[in-house]
């Protein structure tokens, strides 16, 4: 497999705003999202348990989904959620923060992209890190593997140019379906009861930080393949990752107080504010020689 992701990044941010024709296929599977976050890639426990022992625990964000028709569920302010035996199923991904971006030799845009995607480069600042997402190192082989679109198809359709320049031996070493993935990849709430408000907060785009807290929690405090949860665990981590305050949390901060609305002008929009926070920067695409 082969990919050309140099001025792409169309798997690493929201351009829904720059395409004619509407795109839904990177929502993952057939259930519902509950939030409105394109491209949100799924973590596995030992990555998130990974991020939060790096400090990075205010980089995550949990996701929840409407029940399919013969989905178990619970009733969470108002709103129905996909459950096993009455617990809110959901999974882990980075935060998506508004940033001044400019894919596909466009005009900039202000568009929620990854926490770590660098907006001037459009490179990721932990590609090839201890920490750089399974899922993410993958993709577009999961796609090919189960003859899915790819992100780079629906960019070479909408934008022109070659993305996708081989197909052949899709990497698929992260790929986890069925029931496999519990406990690893996708988690249940032990206690439905704490999430009073929370749900509705998520559908908002208002999650607190304590709520983002309680999930990541109880991803690390989940046991692989079963939906058991050790509380004394999550209690521990819920508590790191409501202090945590790196780069990337006080990041989000800065660009969520001076975006424009998302899809609108960015031109002259500061670039340089997850590099003045810390951030670790990126090699050019001159040094990947123009590949992913």
């Amino acid at each position: 497999m082969e990919v050309n992701c140099a001025g792409c990044a169309g798997c690493c941010l929201d351009w829904r705003p720059l395409s004619a024709e509407p795109l839904d296929h990177e929502r993952r599977g057939g259930r519902v999202p509950l939030d409105d976050a394109y491209n949100l890639v799924p973590l596995s426990r030992d990555e998130v348990s990974g991020f939060v022992d790096a400090g990075y625990g205010d980089a995550l964000t949990p996701r929840l989904f409407e029940p399919g028709e013969r989905d178990d569920r619970v009733r969470l302010g108002g709103h129905d959620v996909a459950a096993i035996d009455g617990r809110p199923v959901f999974f882990v991904g980075l935060r998506k923060p508004p940033k001044p971006v400019a894919p596909f030799e466009t005009d900039r845009r202000w568009l929620p992209a990854c926490v770590f995607l660098d907006p001037e480069t459009l490179q990721c600042r932990i590609h090839g890190d201890d920490r750089y997402p399974g899922e993410c190192a993958d993709y577009p082989g999961h796609n090919l593997a189960l003859d899915q679109e790819t992100e780079c198809e629906r960019v070479e359709r909408v934008h022109g140019g070659t993305r996708l320049r081989d197909r052949s031996d899709p990497p698929t070493g992260n790929l986890a379906l069925g029931p496999q993935a519990v406990g690893t990849k996708v988690f249940v709430h032990p206690a439905p009861e704490r999430l009073d408000g929370v749900v509705d907060r998520l559908v908002r785009g208002a999650l607190r930080a304590a709520d983002r807290a309680e999930f990541v929690g109880s991803a690390v405090a989940s046991s692989p393949g079963s939906t058991d949860v050790d509380e004394s665990r999550l209690a521990a981590v819920r508590e790191r990752v409501e202090d945590a305050s790196s780069w990337v949390g006080r990041a989000i901060e800065a660009w969520e107080a001076t975006a424009g609305a998302v899809g609108t002008d960015a031109t002259g929009a500061d670039t340089g504010v997850d590099d003045r926070l810390g951030a670790p920067s990126t090699p050019g695409w001159e040094a990947n020689g123009d590949k992913g």
